[in-house]
């Protein structure tokens, strides 16, 4: 048994990564502020010897004894992290600080949760680990996605420098039960305006692409990164290599939810990227791990909990 650490678990991807880590026997210590996860998403698991729930937020150093650290602290939609962009980056940064030292001060290793967004809007398509990306340094998407590159130069810094174990995964569009209704993410977007009989907001001409991974999925490749050979850092896409548009996502969710909602477009927002799909390659490499959830299958799920959500009143 191994006592790991869980920042921002509490949140959608956090919990899941608490529920598998305590199904494989560990003790777990869950720390979030609430910003924007959530006790509901981890209440089931309060009652269990080997979990423990505290709230903090990462941007203050954290003493505590573990033997490993996932870092998943941050707010990770546009509607949330652009909310207070100040405090995003801070949480990305200065968390990543807190969270290194911490490490480093327990010979602890510790798996960074990075994000597709250290692309940008890309040039190359896929993205394989090698491209550097063609980010906006000054939009309104860059306290996000400038904050996550600094906090894997960060990562990778302190591993030349210390020695330190690192692991530093980044996460394409994943989606799944426990995300939050309001997140303005596309998935939770289309279902909950799907299940309340609204219209179906697309922005731009709907073309541009995303590739969904369940997040089932994400927490089995989160395992295995951690576990792998100590020679093996990343970063590593994670994420699903079929592309979707939006008008195709739209419709698959309008066939499985039902209704007479209707497809109204909108203008694309500034920043947002055209394509984003992962080159998984290194990841079936070095993990043996593909995703194998299909993407109907995720999506009943995901209503599933949605409607859930809505017939006990926690969907407003």
């Amino acid at each position: 048994m191994n006592r790991l650490l869980v920042t921002g678990g509490a949140g959608f991807l956090g919990s899941h990564l608490c529920d598998r880590l305590i199904a494989d026997g560990h003790d777990v210590l869950c720390v979030d502020n609430f910003f924007t996860g959530s006790k509901r998403n981890v209440a089931h698991l309060l009652d269990h010897p080997y979990f423990e729930l505290m709230r903090h937020d990462v941007t203050f150093p954290l003493y505590v004894e573990v033997d490993r650290i996932f870092n998943l602290a941050c707010p990770a939609s546009p509607v949330h992290y652009q909310h207070d962009p100040v405090q995003t980056t801070k949480t990305s940064v200065h968390g990543a600080i807190n969270m290194l030292g911490l490490a480093k001060r327990l010979h602890a290793r510790i798996l960074q949760a990075s994000t597709s967004e250290v692309y940008g809007d890309p040039e190359v398509h896929p993205q394989t680990e090698d491209y550097w990306g063609r980010v906006n340094p000054i939009g309104i998407r860059s306290c996000y996605d400038e904050g996550k590159r600094c906090a894997e130069t960060l990562f990778f810094d302190y591993h030349r420098q210390h020695a330190l174990e690192i692991k530093v995964v980044r996460i394409f569009n994943t989606y799944g039960p426990r995300m939050h209704p309001n997140d303005g993410r596309v998935v939770s977007n289309f279902i909950m305006q799907a299940l309340r009989g609204e219209d179906i907001t697309i922005y731009g001409d709907g073309s541009q692409t995303r590739s969904f991974c369940y997040v089932d999925d994400l927490i089995e490749a989160f395992v295995r990164m951690m576990d792998s050979d100590k020679g093996f850092i990343g970063p590593v896409n994670i994420g699903n290599p079929v592309e979707f548009t939006m008008i195709a996502l739209a419709e698959k969710v309008l066939q499985l939810v039902g209704g007479k909602s209707k497809l109204v477009y909108r203008p694309l927002p500034s920043d947002d990227p055209r394509q984003r799909q992962p080159d998984i390659s290194l990841a079936k490499d070095k993990l043996g791990w593909q995703p194998s959830v299909a993407l109907e299958d995720g999506l009943k799920e995901t209503i599933r909990y949605f409607r859930g959500l809505m017939q006990q009143g926690l969907a407003a």
